[in-house]
């Protein structure tokens, strides 16, 4: 369920707009809004990878491990067949990923699990019989967002299997002009957040923060930065 940009965007008015001030307009918003869905979406690896890292209590650490797990799980996209012969680069014998990449998750070719690999020894396993890939051990590399998979014959192939992370899309809060005053209007190009639900009075603080330093607002932007440290004391320690 992803979370309306309209009422995270009507809720940060609310708060800037008190005594009359801070007036945040719909441009600066939707920058203000991508930015903290990033930041947010972002810090989802680096606490999973600090939660992983403790040792001791097992249930706590399982609790936090599968709530970030669920969190990200909402980016995990995997392509059909078909989608993947569509991002077919011929001229490598493998596939261009789309721009919405953040990071491969998986790769694999007819049934096997492809060891992913930099570009050096990716080449450098080709030239010896010992080391060069096989149909029960793919190998893989990813240089840019060209991806290209190798099971053992000379020419590298497109993989048959994927599995990536993907970037939270732009959003976009999008509107119409009435007497001189936006107000919101859901069209086509209306994008709404796409972190958990559970992250939506974290948008409102961090855009709140970003507005205040912006228009150097400073009773603003010390408001975002009091409830935003309020929540994350309220979180779990990982």
């Amino acid at each position: 369920m992803a979370i309306s940009i309209d009422t995270v965007y009507q809720k940060v008015l609310a708060l800037a707009n008190k005594e009359q001030r801070g007036y945040i307009t719909p441009q600066d918003f939707n920058l203000f809004a991508n930015q903290a869905q990033l930041e947010i979406f972002e810090q989802y690896f680096y606490d999973l990878n600090q939660a992983r890292k403790i040792q001791g209590n097992d249930t706590v650490v399982a609790d936090i491990d599968d709530l970030l797990e669920d969190k990200l799980h909402l980016f995990e996209v995997t392509p059909s067949s078909v989608d993947i012969l569509g991002y077919s680069n011929v001229a490598s014998g493998g596939v261009v990923l789309p721009d919405n990449v953040y990071r491969v998750l998986y790769v694999g070719l007819k049934g096997a699990e492809c060891e992913m690999l930099n570009t050096r020894d990716f080449i450098n396993t080709k030239m010896s019989p010992l080391t060069r890939a096989s149909k029960s051990r793919p190998t893989a590399n990813l240089q840019g967002k060209n991806l290209k998979c190798n099971n053992g014959k000379i020419a590298d192939v497109a993989p048959t299997a994927l599995t990536f992370m993907k970037i939270p899309g732009v959003v976009n809060w999008t509107y119409v002009v009435v007497n001189k005053k936006a107000m919101y209007n859901a069209s086509a190009t209306t994008q709404d957040f796409e972190v958990h639900p559970s992250e939506e009075i974290q948008l409102v603080n961090k855009i709140l923060k970003l507005a205040g330093i912006a228009t150097q607002q400073n009773d603003v932007m010390r408001a975002g930065q009091g409830m935003e440290a309020m929540i994350n004391q309220q979180q779990p320690k990982i």
